[in-house]
């Protein structure tokens, strides 16, 4: 954990957030800005920064995370398919220095629409 970051912070419970979905590894919330009528963030309890700082250490870590999101997805009602995606380091556009994939979509789509 790191003491002046945002995500760490919700995960103590610091800071509240609308929590869809929490394990041991990893906690999803409600992103307080969506781009998509569905948009959480999965977030590893671990504090790693980005993917460019991820280790072999955090395989099993991001393996977890990667094949639960299909399961928050769907979940969230995003049963035709969703997005996921990550920003890594400051030239990727992240925001936050803690390890995030958003997972976004519209419950509404029979199909593939881009969003």
């Amino acid at each position: 954990m790191s003491d002046n970051c945002l995500f760490c912070k919700i995960i103590a419970g610091d800071i509240p957030a609308k929590i869809a979905y929490e394990d041991e590894h990893m906690i999803a919330f409600s992103d307080i800005a969506p781009r998509a009528p569905v948009h959480l963030l999965l977030v590893p309890k671990r504090h790693v920064e980005n993917l460019m700082t991820a280790t072999e250490f955090d395989r099993d870590l991001l393996s977890h995370m990667l094949l639960t999101s299909a399961k928050i997805a769907q979940s969230s009602g995003l049963k035709a398919g969703y997005r996921l995606v990550t920003n890594s380091g400051e030239g990727g556009r992240q925001e936050v220095p803690h390890l995030h994939f958003h997972v976004m979509g519209d419950i509404r789509d029979a199909g593939y629409r881009p969003l």
